[in-house]
């Protein structure tokens, strides 16, 4: 995804563009001509953001919604918007491309535009304390939202990035209804939380006071506020996802899913140099390669791996078990069916 930057006096010239882009572009212009008409407006869908003491990634969306009137109404509808579109509606809102979006934080103002599909992705400079803060985010015309941001101290040199289907979550579904099921049919209570891990998390940040615990999937950004919800009902420490946008980009079919991990970690580790990340994922997928792959790239960013294995019904559905056997001799790899195992098994190797 295109990392959003500041907007200049003039207007930003748009990449050449794929021809599916160009579809889904005016699938796009139709669909906000008509939703205008009905009377909706941008609105901003903020996401968890993170940070050191001198600069914030903010993540939010812009879509159309209809306008909150009267003062309860509108606390319902601000509050409800600020947790996220639920369910089938997250997709079929309509995103609002290419529209500015100021952006405050630690006493900076900073504008930004919106990418093609209504996403915001950008660095700010602040000057914050560790811990939570907060980011205030506005499109003109609407009322502003709050972001939550999570800093991290300088002093912080352990984090945590984690995985979430079948990882957090247990899907059992054959991976290509995955995405279907979770985002059209289910919301937060109808997911079932993998045995152990939330409470293998919880030991972890109590063990490292301060760490950042970061959720890297491939999911839309659409189903961010459900994710969000379902880690915080499981009792799962709060952390910003990175998630993706469907559909194509300017240059290409689809978006890649494993290249967005593979940048995202590659970013953290730029973006933290003296953090050591435990890589949590399962086997399910490619995260064994790609947490492979990073660990040999960047031996010293890496405090340990811990894989979850997948049942061998899970494993079908998911279509079998990554063939990874390479994890490279200079990072600890441990793996185990659920999280107390897990564990146990990071005890050995020191981390818990």
């Amino acid at each position: 995804m295109p990392v959003s930057s500041p907007v200049p006096a003039g207007s930003r010239q748009r990449p050449v563009r794929h021809g599916a882009a160009r579809l889904e572009d005016w699938i796009h212009d139709v669909r906000e001509r008509w939703a205008r008409r009905r009377g909706h407006v941008p609105t901003v869908v903020p996401y968890t953001g993170y940070g050191s003491t001198e600069w914030v990634r903010v993540f939010c969306r812009v879509l159309l919604a209809k306008p909150a009137s009267a003062e309860g109404t509108s606390k319902r509808r601000r509050r409800r918007r600020e947790q996220g579109i639920r369910g089938w509606r997250s997709f079929t809102s309509v995103p609002v491309g290419d529209v500015r979006v100021t952006i405050e934080v630690g006493g900076e103002r900073i504008e930004v535009l919106a990418d093609r599909g209504g996403v915001v992705d950008t660095r700010v400079p602040a000057d914050l304390e560790p811990g939570w803060n907060r980011a205030v985010l506005q499109v003109e015309g609407s009322e502003p939202v709050e972001a939550p941001i999570w800093v991290v101290a300088p002093d912080v040199h352990f984090g945590i990035v984690s995985d979430i289907d079948d990882t957090v979550m247990v899907t059992a579904l054959p991976r290509p209804f995955v995405a279907f099921w979770n985002t059209f049919v289910l919301d937060e209570h109808a997911r079932s939380p993998t045995p152990g891990m939330a409470v293998l998390y919880e030991r972890l940040v109590r063990q490292h006071p301060g760490s950042p615990v970061v959720y890297l999937s491939t999911g839309a950004w659409n189903v961010a506020p459900t994710l969000t919800r379902f880690l915080s009902r499981n009792l799962y420490p709060a952390g910003p996802i990175l998630l993706t946008d469907w559909g194509p980009t300017h240059d290409r079919w689809f978006r890649s899913g494993r290249e967005h991990k593979s940048d995202n970690l590659r970013r953290l580790a730029e973006e933290f140099p003296d953090i050591r990340w435990l890589l949590i994922g399962d086997d399910g997928q490619h995260d064994e390669e790609l947490y492979a792959s990073f660990a040999a790239e960047h031996p010293e960013r890496v405090a340990a791996v811990a894989i979850r294995e997948l049942s061998v019904g899970e494993a079908v559905l998911a279509g079998g078990r990554s063939k990874a056997e390479q994890h490279g001799a200079d990072v600890p790899w441990v793996s185990a069916s659920d999280g107390a195992t897990l564990a146990d098994r990071l005890a050995d190797i020191g981390m818990l």
